[in-house]
């Protein structure tokens, strides 16, 4: 085929559909608008320009044509059009262009005939790239993308397609197809060199020559289900690589059977430009790909940790960030199980300040700071002066709040040493119903040089529970008219609701009757973490007794 000269085009105008044709050629988008032409539509034309309205400088029956064309969606529209310029009868063959613009090539009615079905075979081809790049662009599966190049490359360039992605060195993804056939797709142990150019094709070499290529050298891997029975049957083999965005995407083989004719060099490069079209779609995909794998293993660390019974305490967490459809922010909350049932296991509930992502990476910075200092567990008082001293060396860390509590059991109940900093009270919920705050008070962390902490001892009996909790319960925004705080009040009105049930119903029904506050409105993110003592052995009518009295008794400067 013959090569166009090398076509007109502003700066900034999309270039006419890739072809090699003789004949006149003119690319208008979709509002009547000349992108650009070639040198025998200069001629044919003499008034059409890049940035020209189709309408002033063409004839009147190009336009019309062109505006069914572009305002013809869903339509079944005839490819051809034809009219007379300068007096002599042409015929007008539209091509699909990115975008809804249309490239039309202009054939006089003395053509002949051959010319006009390579117009037609060109016009089917830039039709078929076209509709690829849109298949391939609407996922970022890359299995489906390998699919498809395969489904549409063994429909119409080939009997049998296959697809080898990038591998590890040793094996590799291939995914097969023959015409109308399933698709397979399995990882292979294979040697690149088993087929010649395949090693040069993922390395992104320039395609060997289909005339280079022993059929009967093709691997068994390399042949679809029903294909054909052994490689002595295939006529022709074409190996072509897929480029991708600064690296091979892999490399297209396409198969066909001993009946059929060679692949002529024209056809193979139209496997190029198919194969350029498909790499680059695998390539997106691909990185897509890695990117959701980084997320998804930086999100494991940032997510909060799933809470049950350990040593018989009871623990329940629930988390909604402030961003609808996000699982991290800067609420957070983790748990340090202890060694031993006799040893205290720590449970620290955080909040950073900011939001979304930024936020949530601060979070979790904080909380690998306090698993570095949980040696220092034991004393509260140095751990929280330790992580104010890291935080405040740290000059990207903002001001942290935080509870921390140590949670023993001891026969039936379990005793809690609770300190905070800076953060919200956490609310114990006895068995009869009475809430009451823990006076633990504390300075925020990463904000000043000296902090001061004073840490309170709480006890619960089985049935009860203490909750610890972010200001975005309190804070959230709601009610009847969206501006009233759901309040500590409310809070604690919740609470005294759910005496005597286990800390995952506790927690479970605030998150539920705040969400229901909040309603679609905006909100902070929220957290809660509720520790329990079992309802599993009551104590002993003494113990009760005894428990009884201290609680009627005012409680002692740092306990509850």
């Amino acid at each position: 085929m013959v090569s166009l000269p090398e076509q007109k085009k502003s700066r900034d105008a999309r270039p006419a559909v890739s072809h090699h044709d003789p004949y006149p050629a003119v690319t208008v988008d979709a509002a009547g608008i000349v992108l650009s032409h070639n040198e025998q539509a200069g001629d044919l034309l003499a008034r059409i320009d890049v940035g020209a309205a189709l309408g002033e400088v063409a004839p009147a029956w190009l336009n019309e044509a062109h505006l069914r064309h572009t305002n013809g969606a869903g339509k079944e529209l005839s490819a051809w059009a034809g009219g007379r310029i300068d007096g002599r009868p042409v015929k007008a063959l539209a091509g699909p262009g990115a975008d809804g613009a249309v490239t039309w090539w202009l054939v006089g009615e003395s053509a002949p005939a051959g010319a006009v079905r390579e117009l037609a075979r060109e016009r089917a081809r830039s039709g078929l790239l076209q509709e690829l790049s849109s298949e391939l662009l609407a996922s970022l599966n890359l299995e489906r993308c390998m699919a498809v190049t395969v489904q549409r490359a063994a429909e119409h360039l080939a009997d049998a397609a296959v697809v080898v992605g990038m591998g590890d060195g040793h094996s590799f993804p291939v995914t097969r197809c023959a015409d109308r056939g399933p698709v397979a797709q399995e990882r292979v142990v294979l040697e690149p060199g088993q087929l010649p150019g395949l090693a040069e094709a993922l390395l992104g070499l320039p395609s060997v020559s289909s005339r280079w290529i022993d059929p009967g050298q093709t691997p068994s891997w390399a042949l679809p289900d029903g294909f054909v029975e052994d490689a002595g049957d295939i006529g022709s083999v074409v190996v072509v690589p897929l480029p991708g965005h600064g690296v091979p995407a892999g490399c297209l083989i396409l198969l066909r059977h001993r009946r059929e004719a060679a692949f002529t060099p024209g056809e193979e490069s139209f496997a190029q430009l198919f194969a350029a079209r498909a790499g680059a779609a695998l390539s997106i995909a691909r990185s897509y790909a890695r990117q959701a794998l980084v997320n998804e293993a930086m999100m494991r660390d940032l997510l909060p940790p799933a809470l049950s019974r350990v040593h018989g305490i009871c623990f329940s967490g629930r988390y909604r960030a402030s961003v609808a459809g996000d699982r991290i922010g800067g609420d957070f909350y983790d748990l340090y199980p202890a060694d031993a049932p006799e040893a205290e296991s720590v449970a620290v509930l955080g909040d950073v300040c900011g939001k979304g992502l930024e936020a949530a990476v601060t979070a979790g910075g904080v909380r690998q700071a306090l698993h570095a200092l949980l040696p220092f567990a034991a004393d509260h008082a140095r751990l929280l002066t330790l992580l104010n001293k890291a935080l405040l060396s740290s000059q990207r860390t903002p001001f942290v709040t935080l509870v921390v509590v140590s949670a023993v059991h001891q026969d039936s109940r379990v005793r809690l040493r609770v300190s905070s900093a800076g953060h919200p009270a956490p609310l114990v919920v006895r068995a009869c119903g009475r809430v009451e705050e823990v006076p633990a008070e504390g300075t925020l962390i990463g904000a000043f040089d000296d902090v001061e902490f004073k840490s309170a001892e709480v006890t619960l009996q089985p049935g009860e529970v203490c909750l610890l909790y972010s200001d975005g319960i309190t804070e959230a925004r709601g009610g009847p008219l969206g501006d009233a705080m759901f309040s500590e009040e409310r809070l604690r009105t919740v609470l005294a609701e759910c005496a005597g049930m286990p800390p995952e119903v506790v927690t479970e029904r605030v998150q539920m009757v705040v969400a229901q506050w909040v309603g679609e409105g905006r909100h902070d993110d929220m957290a809660v973490l509720a520790i329990g003592a079992p309802r599993g052995n009551r104590p002993t009518t003494e113990e009760t007794t005894e428990e009884t009295t201290e609680e009627e008794q005012p409680p002692e400067r740092g306990t509850v």
